[in-house]
């Protein structure tokens, strides 16, 4: 009940905000009398959508499936370096301005590098480029994490005579949770993001990316938002995911606190 009543605080909102958005949308469309070309109204959007539904739901697939795989890879990559550069200093020092920088060069510089290296029919390149995105997105959040720890945890365990292991265990890690989950509601429409403008610059033409160009290029402006809508949808429902996995496995308050007093050199309670 105490996950089902966080998802409802989570969802309320945001639906109440989004249902006077779409409303002021329809009314400043009808009394502007604004062309379907410049902008077309919430209800031409959702009767060509209710039309193509098919389309956009074998779009969204593609574009969730290389969403999906990018953000579980750069997931395993961030936290991984974020081990090491945590473990080394040195290593840190010399990842950290590599990973911005290479964070900074643009989707429309990388991608078509990636759909060189690969076959034009394979998807790895857009979850390849998700992966690189979500990566330095949990590396430092995560990092961060296992840096910032108490003091008060810190001097604790050391007057245990905790070795680095069981600091790692007891402290740096339970710390680390919250960074990491805050990473994923980050990344998690991040990554929808980024796989759907991966697929502007080349590759196999089925998602949501392609849906969107194809359309507008064809002056099919209300077909176009709609596979936007579906993006929309799609970046939701990676979020509200990410919210569920959190509720579901981040500790319990008090819990680091007890696991901090709980280490000793024989892990003998205090």
């Amino acid at each position: 009940m105490r996950v089902l009543h966080s998802i409802w605080r989570v969802l309320v909102p945001p639906l109440i905000v989004g249902a006077l958005f779409v409303g002021t949308w329809q009314i400043i469309v009808r009394a502007f009398d604004l062309q379907p070309f410049l902008l077309p109204a919430p209800s031409a959007i959702a009767s060509t959508l209710g039309d193509n539904w098919s389309k956009v739901v074998d779009a969204l697939l593609v574009t969730g499936a290389n969403a999906l795989a990018g953000l579980l890879l750069g997931a395993i990559c961030g936290v991984a370096l974020s081990f090491v550069l945590m473990r080394f200093n040195v290593v840190n020092e010399l990842v950290t301005p590599l990973a911005v920088a290479l964070n900074a060069i643009p989707i429309i510089v990388l991608v078509p590098v990636f759909n060189n290296m690969f076959a034009s029919t394979t998807e790895i390149p857009r979850r390849l480029m998700v992966a690189l995105i979500v990566s330095f997105i949990v590396l430092l959040n995560v990092a961060k994490g296992l840096r910032q720890v108490s003091a008060t945890h810190m001097e604790l365990l050391h007057s245990y005579a905790a070795s680095p292991s069981e600091i790692l265990r007891k402290a740096r890690i339970p710390n680390a949770v919250s960074y990491l989950f805050t990473a994923l509601k980050i990344a998690a429409p991040v990554a929808v993001i980024t796989a759907f403008v991966s697929e502007y610059f080349g590759g196999s033409q089925n998602g949501l990316g392609y849906g969107i160009t194809s359309n507008a290029a064809i002056s099919k402006t209300a077909a176009a938002w709609g596979y936007v809508v579906g993006a929309c949808l799609l970046g939701l429902s990676f979020y509200l995911a990410a919210v569920l996995l959190e509720r579901l496995v981040s500790p319990s308050p008090g819990s680091i606190n007890q696991q901090a007093r709980g280490a000793s050199p024989g892990g003998a309670t205090a």
